[in-house]
């Protein structure tokens, strides 16, 4: 996951600061800012923080007439190129669909894929100015704009503009030597495995891919975009709710995760007779891991006790058909 926060902007006086200095460091991002706007000049670089796969860079610079632009320079790294050597140009290519369908998505601004000014492509997007919310004041009004967006990313059909970005697999890898027996992973992949291959009724649409509260930037109460599309699939849409439940639950509590479903539910036609088996795709993911994310104790504790609920209720409705 890649989460790239405008609050970790140096302040302005020390950015101005910043913005002359000649370093070499700097100087592929001011030949990167010719060619995007030969008129234009680089005032400043800084490092946004929160990147894991891909490098990510924020950019202020000058245009004709005196007006300054931020944007975003994204490099991905060696474990999304191993994936996909195109990873740069799908993502200029997903986030052009994005901006034509009018979704909340970092504006393709420029893709540069020559590898002469970084050892690897760049994405370029227009800056998103807003921040991640931890404690939303209005819980309520927050689930609701959430849940509006999802089904939009989910209006998008999978063909034929879409056909550059993967088909969503089954959700889960082959059972590891070590199971979590303390997240309850062998009863969740028994259950997964007596129930694949899934026989969807939902048409495949463009899946977000890690849509949670961590990659949605919000301004005066608005929630202004959706980041971090790396992970971006085609694919059953229960895949995408049934992560986003789980990452609603640990945020927020259970009236939050059910107030986020009933929402979604309410907007789409979508057919829900799968999404426990999502659910339990998305349950899997922390097993065995949970331990190795930097937890700190109280925190982690609690998002054990969630998952537990989660995984509880998801197989008891299983075996109540």
């Amino acid at each position: 996951m890649v989460h790239y926060r405008p609050v970790s902007n140096p302040p302005s006086d020390e950015m101005e600061r910043m913005g002359e200095s000649e370093t070499a460091r700097d100087e592929p991002f001011r030949r990167l800012v010719a060619r995007i706007d030969p008129n234009a000049r680089m005032l400043r670089a800084w490092t946004l923080t929160g990147g894991v796969s891909a490098e990510v860079t924020g950019l202020e610079i000058a245009l004709v007439g005196g007006r300054r632009e931020k944007l975003v320079v994204r490099r991905h790294g060696g474990r999304d190129l191993a994936r996909n050597p195109g990873a740069a140009r799908d993502e200029f290519a997903l986030m052009r669909v994005a901006m034509a369908h009018g979704l909340a998505a970092p504006e393709p601004v420029y893709l540069d894929d020559t590898c002469d000014l970084f050892p690897t492509p760049v994405v370029v997007v227009a800056f998103c100015d807003g921040v991640t919310v931890v404690d939303p004041p209005d819980i309520d009004g927050y689930v609701a704009q959430a849940a509006v967006h999802l089904p939009m990313i989910h209006a998008i059909p999978a063909a034929p503009n879409l056909a550059f970005l993967p088909r969503q697999d089954r959700g889960w890898s082959d059972r590891p030597r070590d199971m979590d027996e303390a997240m309850r992973e062998p009863a969740v992949r028994d259950a997964l495995e007596a129930a694949w291959p899934l026989t969807s009724r939902n048409p495949e649409v463009l899946l977000h891919g890690d849509f949670w509260p961590g990659n949605l930037l919000w301004r005066d109460g608005e929630l202004g975009a959706v980041i971090d599309w790396e992970d971006a699939r085609v694919g059953d849409p229960l895949a995408d709710l049934g992560n986003a439940r789980l990452e609603f639950l640990w945020a927020y509590g259970e009236d939050a995760m059910s107030a986020f479903t009933d929402a979604y539910l309410a907007k789409t036609s979508r057919d829900p007779a799968n999404l426990p088996y999502w659910d339990l795709c998305a349950a899997l993911r922390p097993c065995g891991r949970l331990g190795e994310w930097g937890l700190e104790a109280g925190g982690e504790r609690t998002m054990r006790e969630r998952h537990a609920a989660f995984v509880a209720g998801t197989l008891d409705r299983l075996e109540g058909r």
